[in-house]
């Protein structure tokens, strides 16, 4: 099966220039930039919503949740859309319907035209990364990989630390507005970029439409991350089994439906490649880490510590530098010793940052905590640049436009089950502190307890996938050599 993204033959033969990648790359990292930072922006920015729109903060809430869902129900769409249109057209249109979104998202007048242009931003940002991220692989030399891949996943870590700053600013001194308003200029710039500097790889005939998959894809992972977000209030509400066991059911059939069809929406023979499931496993288990624990900071520093939005961004900023040092340096590790070495030193950094996290008193100092965050950031840096090669370089190279959305549409499903879970115990360790302590212990020292046991329970999960780590293996010959082909 012929695919957008499959390499012209004479593409080997080309002499590298750094400067011819710089371009096409700089394109896809502003439109994935850009998708990450709304990811996080609006979440600072709930409580001036609420007020603003004379709302509840549940009513609110969905505007966080439907964005998540519409991400999630379009990006198994991603690769038979690149297939069928080209992967630069849909790059760019998926960016103008985001930029579209966004606008109409500052100009809301009630809470449910919110909600609905935030599921228009969805529909557009869902397709970028994955896309993004076969581009940014088939631009890349074989040799050049690592290094090109880790200057593109900057963004994918740099977003999620600055959203909050950027939002605490917006909000404290301009107007919740901007928050969405800003990605106008941001996406025309990507779009006029991308326009004149990405490639357009050469069209192939693509595949049939597989229409059950279709349906069954996008409402599985809709259905599920529903359900984990409804997790964090209730793990046994009907709303949060509803979406769990109509999702669960939907996902066996659409997996089932994928390993039956000759031409599947989502290419889950992959899996068949011990290399590509060690990686990927080893993924969920270090997003689930992580990124279950992103809401834990801001949380800690807002409602234990009294920290305004701004100063919380700011003080998260630790967090980002160790992602801008250390992931460009572990795409040069890559290149000469493999993914094992870089990802057990980024793993051994999470583990022992949340280990250390989970040591906090009411009186650690506030340099120690973002000395703690710059150890996270290093190690995300490290750990997530490492397997994200990884698992592309484990993938047959025909594969790939199919294997980036089967990837970015389950770590979607992980980092809100991680969230909803860890938000859910830590809601649970509260009750239990308060319960147990009586008189004995003041609020604040409780509320830094049941963070306590919830980053330690982050970093047992973290010590799992640092133990996986050390079964990373540079794919077999066979898989290196169909990914040539």
């Amino acid at each position: 099966m012929s695919i957008a993204l499959a390499a012209p033959n004479n593409d080997e033969d080309k002499p590298f220039s750094m400067k011819d990648v710089m371009a096409p790359l700089f394109a896809v990292i502003i439109g994935t930039f850009m998708v990450i930072l709304d990811s996080t922006v609006v979440n600072v920015a709930i409580p001036t919503l609420v007020d603003y729109f004379h709302s509840s903060l549940h009513t609110i809430q969905w505007s966080v949740t439907a964005y998540t869902l519409s991400l999630s129900a379009v990006i198994p769409l991603a690769g038979w859309m690149s297939d069928k249109f080209g992967s630069k057209r849909v790059f760019l249109v998926s960016i103008g319907l985001f930029t579209i979104g966004s606008v109409l998202c500052a100009f809301a007048q009630t809470p449910e035209q919110l909600i609905f242009f935030r599921i228009l931003q969805g529909l557009g940002g869902g397709m970028v990364s994955p896309i993004g991220m076969a581009m940014v692989y088939r631009i890349a030399p074989a040799d050049r990989r690592g290094s090109i891949i880790g200057m593109f996943g900057i963004p994918m870590l740099l977003a999620p630390a600055l959203g909050p700053v950027l939002s605490g600013w917006l909000v404290e001194y301009v107007n919740w507005s901007w928050i969405f308003l800003i990605n106008l200029p941001i996406g025309i710039l990507g779009i006029w970029i991308g326009k004149k500097h990405l490639p357009s790889f050469q069209g192939h005939e693509a595949p049939s439409l597989d229409i059950t998959g279709i349906i069954l894809g996008p409402l599985a992972f809709a259905l599920i991350t529903f359900g984990v977000s409804e997790g964090g209030v209730s793990w046994t509400s009907t709303r949060t089994l509803t979406g769990l066991i109509a999702g669960g059911a939907a996902l066996i059939l659409f997996v089932l439906s994928c390993l039956w069809k000759k031409q599947p929406l989502l290419e889950l023979r992959v899996f068949r490649s011990s290399d590509f499931t060690r990686g990927i496993v080893t993924s969920w288990i270090m997003q689930a880490a992580l990124f279950g624990t992103v809401l834990l900071f801001p949380l800690l520093l807002q409602q234990v510590k009294h920290y305004s939005p701004l100063s919380t961004g700011l003080i998260l900023l630790p967090q980002a530098a160790g992602s801008m040092i250390f992931m460009p340096l572990a795409g040069r590790l890559f290149d000469k010793v493999g993914a094992r070495p870089p990802l057990i030193a980024g793993m051994t950094l999470i583990t022992g940052g949340l280990f250390a996290m989970s040591c906090l008193k009411s009186d650690t100092p506030l340099a120690i905590l973002m000395v703690i965050l710059f150890l996270l950031g290093s190690g995300m840096g490290l750990s997530m640049m490492s397997l994200n090669t990884h698992v592309l370089n484990a993938t047959p190279r025909h594969l790939v436009s199919r294997v980036t959305p089967l990837t970015s549409a389950l770590q979607q499903v992980v980092v809100s089950f991680a969230i909803a879970g860890f938000t859910g115990y830590l809601g649970s360790r509260m009750t239990t502190q308060m319960h147990s302590v009586g008189a004995k212990i003041n609020p604040l020292e409780s509320g830094i307890a049941a963070f306590g046991d919830t980053f330690l329970l982050a970093a047992c999960v973290a010590c799992a996938g640092l133990v996986l780590s050390f079964f990373i293996r540079k794919p077999k010959p066979e898989v290196q050599e169909s990914a040539r082909a």
